[in-house]
């Protein structure tokens, strides 16, 4: 910048980023890692490479905010803002149950899963900038809950959350895909003992 005026250059195109984006995830989709290189993508996108490289310092960068923006799931603030408890169950088990549902984020997760042991960190990344952020939001949630009443006092919610994410992922990756999502999301969360609503 000069002066504290504009930035030089053209301003970003968010166009193009949306373009390298959804090539990266169809990539990383597709061919994993390995195939969802900034030569592949831009090619894809329609852009130049150096396009990307002026956006993202790595392709682990990207695809981490790609995937980010393919989850069908609603934004925390949506879900939590302005509604009162049951309100909140319904919409965030809406938001589950659609994400969960979705073949597209059913193959990222396959990908993001698959290339843990050869490059960790993706999954590190992309661990650490969204899935641990969501998950204390969920665990302060039921904290409130449990000393409202409305969940046993001795539940362990750390390990209910993991049971329930961990039913979530089997059932998306290897178990059957038949019947509602939404009602097997709310038969595991009922057996993990964590349906404040209910109480």
């Amino acid at each position: 910048m000069t002066g504290g005026g504009r930035p030089r250059g053209r301003p970003r195109d968010p166009g193009a980023d949306d373009l390298i984006m959804k090539a990266a995830l169809e990539l990383f989709a597709e061919r994993g890692l390995e195939g969802a290189n900034f030569e592949q993508i831009a090619k894809r996108a329609g852009v130049a490479k150096v396009t990307v490289y002026r956006r993202w310092s790595s392709k682990e960068e990207l695809l981490v905010q790609a995937i980010e923006r393919a989850r069908t799931v609603a934004p925390e603030e949506e879900i939590w803002a302005g509604a009162d408890v049951p309100e909140q169950d319904g919409r965030l088990m809406d938001s589950w149950a659609t994400t969960f549902g979705d073949a597209r984020f059913r193959a990222v997760l396959a990908q993001l899963i698959g290339s843990s042991v050869t490059h960790p960190s993706l999954l590190e990344t992309y661990r650490e900038t969204y899935i641990e952020p969501r998950r204390r939001l969920v665990l302060e949630t039921l904290e409130r809950a449990r000393r409202d009443g409305r969940l046993a006092a001795g539940a362990d919610v750390e390990a209910a959350v993991d049971m329930v994410v961990g039913a979530a992922m089997y059932r998306m990756l290897v178990g059957p895909r038949d019947d509602d999502t939404r009602r097997y999301l709310e038969r595991v969360i009922r057996q993990a003992g964590l349906s404040p609503g209910d109480q």
